[in-house]
């Protein structure tokens, strides 16, 4: 049986789903994307990605989607494809639509293309044993606060994590560590949860604000501060965290152990409030 999507306005089977070649997503990658998983048939912090969604059209200026609406279009899609595994993944995806070529918005009224689709999630990395990352030269461009479909950087980053048998690229920009490829950064120092502050190279990640949430309620210091480079040797621990990630700890950098090469307590700890978390939200 075909996987049944959403596509403007219709559920419909994947393969009678039509792209113009005029689309703007397809010609420039002029759109905005989001991904959640479900967890017991709920969709995780729906209303937070829907935000996320809804700030990034606005900073794009695009118009004429009802984002709101989506939240029941992923409802429909599980029940719709008959999906019965505990955790299902949701991309949603909103473009400025299809008009004549141009790098200047188009004229007029032009209705966004939007598509839904819901599928068997797995989750990438090991929580149980860690997982190796490797670093990479941020060349990003400097609004990564946007979730945008353009991911060519982070695709050549990701790329080059796999062919050096890494789960994850983490991007440096100027001796400072930012965020992975999917993801978002932590370290452990004596004890304290390090992580970047939000900035227009930082994505404001929903699993990095429920990780926030959990360590507060549990009391696990945490500091919003920038980490060096030169300063992650002396991390006690390391750990990523993301939708497709959940929280993974890392055990390598580089090919260079984090400590004992092992995943650390606390973010061991924070990834069974996590689960405890998503399971039981």
């Amino acid at each position: 049986m075909s996987q049944i999507v959403y596509f403007n306005g219709e559920f419909l089977p994947k393969d009678q789903v039509h792209i113009s070649p005029d689309d703007r997503g397809f010609l420039f990658g002029d759109g905005v994307y989001d991904v959640t998983l479900t967890y017991g048939g709920r969709l995780f912090r729906i209303e937070d990605h829907l935000q996320r969604m809804k700030n990034g059209l606005r900073s794009l200026q695009i118009e004429g989607a009802d984002v709101d609406a989506l939240e029941g279009v992923g409802l429909e899609l599980m029940e719709r494809n008959n999906l019965d595994s505990y955790s299902q993944a949701l991309y949603l995806q909103v473009t400025r639509g299809a008009a004549k070529r141009t790098h200047h918005f188009p004229a007029g009224e032009v209705p966004p293309t939007v598509y839904a689709a819901i599928s068997p999630f797995s989750r990438k990395g090991d929580p149980e044993n860690g997982s190796p990352i490797v670093f990479v030269p941020d060349v990003r461009w400097s609004r990564c606060d946007i979730k945008s479909v353009c991911l060519l950087p982070n695709c050549l980053a990701t790329q080059r994590a796999k062919d050096l048998n890494g789960h994850e690229a983490v991007f440096v920009r100027d001796g400072s560590i930012l965020e992975g490829a999917s993801s978002t950064f932590f370290a452990v120092f004596n004890g304290v949860v390090c992580t970047p502050p939000l900035t227009n190279y930082v994505l404001p990640g929903i699993t990095r604000m429920v990780v926030l949430e959990l360590c507060e309620k549990n009391d696990i210091p945490v500091r919003m501060e920038s980490v060096l480079q030169q300063d992650l040797p002396a991390a006690d621990e390391v750990f990523i965290a993301g939708t497709t990630s959940e929280v993974v700890p890392v055990i390598a950098v580089d090919g260079i152990p984090v400590r004992d090469g092992k995943p650390g307590p606390i973010a061991r700890r924070i990834s069974d409030l996590f689960l405890e978390y998503a399971h039981n939200e």
